[in-house]
């Protein structure tokens, strides 16, 4: 038996793709840097377009929904699960740099990313939460069944049109936040400190 066939073996007993797999991944119009250290479930379903980086981890089951579709980044150190509930992630997404974990890994959870949004530096989603076009989570945050409305990316030049916004560090958990609103927490977020994007942000005034 070669090298590759015991790494296959370790791979399909523990629901990951084999590495003729993630070649075929590759061959469909995915980026993938390094197919030893990055494990990605048997049971997802992956579109095109997509790069991943070293040392990411995509877990899933047969009885729960995985699906990741085009031209999204994952960052080393991006965990995403689905063993409890489903995981839908859109396109056009920056998962890292500085890590991110996504865990649908509790009965009733369901996570759904829509498009052009960015969660970076130590992000971590759980429970149901829903994080709309152009949505951000920046820096070292728990969200925990969380409603990030949907908007225009971070790219926008007006940021009180971006989708909403989490940034700091410590836990968020059972909130809303609309389209072009922030809250910058540190410890607990709360309803009181959400504030417009704009206090951080000059508005770029389009010419007439």
């Amino acid at each position: 038996m070669t090298l590759p066939d015991i790494y296959d073996r370790v791979r399909i007993r523990n629901g990951f793709l084999t590495l003729a797999q993630m070649v075929q991944l590759c061959e469909n119009g995915n980026d993938i840097f390094d197919p030893f250290s990055t494990l990605i479930s048997a049971h997802a379903k992956i579109g095109k377009g997509n790069i991943f980086y070293p040392g990411v981890i995509i877990i899933g089951t047969s009885n729960h929904a995985m699906e990741i579709a085009d031209s999204n980044i994952f960052h080393s150190n991006t965990l995403i699960e689905s063993s409890s509930g489903p995981v839908y992630i859109g396109s056009e997404n920056q998962f890292g740099e500085g890590g991110v974990t996504i865990k649908a890994n509790r009965e009733g959870s369901i996570i759904k990313i829509e498009n052009k949004g960015r969660y970076l530096g130590g992000a971590a989603v759980f429970g149901s939460t829903f994080l709309g076009h152009g949505s951000q989570i920046l820096g070292a945050i728990t969200a925990d069944n969380c409603h990030l409305e949907q908007g225009d990316s971070w790219r926008e030049p007006s940021p009180d049109a971006r989708g909403g916004l989490l940034k700091g560090h410590g836990l968020a958990k059972d909130l809303t936040v609309g389209t072009g609103l922030v809250i910058n927490g540190s410890g607990n977020f709360k309803d009181s400190l959400i504030e417009p994007q704009s206090n951080y942000h000059k508005i770029v005034k389009q010419s007439q």
